[in-house]
């Protein structure tokens, strides 16, 4: 469906285009969003930020998301997951001051300050380069939404239908290029889809 995260940006700033989509500022979940922001940025002739949040993990499941946080300290708990897998309040609470912290620091990493972007009025649109779970880009747009943005958007090449529809709940607008029915990995739908490094990705915010 898409050669890289290069091609996928181009093609969601096709998609934005024909939506005739206006942001004032995007911001890349890195590091795999912001090959992809890259080019949707300058399509729509804006500056490129981030906005960082950090998945929580089950217990003894690091790949398994009961929640996310984002640098500012916006959380989303996956409540039916949490329950179902009986975590308590106090394992939550310990591992989201934990990714809290390591989301500000990723984010002074990027920025040069733990400080965010200042979105106060403004049309915000995230990208990152797919939904799965969606666990840390509902982080992202509260955080996004508390920092006093005007609109939030999402823009993703591709997600799960579930995941985007879920979504709708916390953007204003959530635009992706395929919403395949058959969802398993965001990476069966990229030709190429290596590890993006730390440098790498602050790479395409110097372009």
């Amino acid at each position: 469906m898409f050669r890289d995260r290069t091609d996928a940006g181009r093609q969601l700033a096709d998609l934005l285009d024909d939506h005739d989509v206006t942001a004032d500022v995007v911001l890349g979940i890195p590091r795999g969003g912001l090959p992809v922001a890259r080019p949707v940025a300058d399509a729509l002739g804006v500056p490129l930020d981030v906005v960082v949040a950090s998945k929580i993990s089950a217990p003894n499941n690091p790949e398994l998301a009961v929640g996310a946080v984002a640098s500012d300290g916006s959380v989303w708990r996956n409540e039916e997951l949490l329950d179902r897998l009986g975590v308590t309040d106090e394992y939550f609470e310990r591992e989201r001051e934990s990714e809290a912290e390591a989301a500000s620091e990723k984010l002074e990493r990027y920025r040069g300050t733990d400080e965010p972007p200042d979105l106060t009025g403004k049309r915000v649109l995230v990208v990152d380069d797919g939904l799965a779970t969606g666990a840390t880009t509902v982080a992202a747009l509260r955080q996004v939404r508390a920092a006093g943005a005007e609109a939030v958007l999402l823009g993703v090449p591709v997600g799960s239908p579930d995941s985007v529809e879920r979504l709708r709940a916390e953007a204003d607008e959530v635009l992706a290029v395929e919403t395949p029915p058959h969802f398993g990995s965001v990476g069966q739908f990229y030709d190429s889809f290596e590890q993006v490094s730390d440098d790498e990705a602050m790479g395409y915010l110097e372009d």
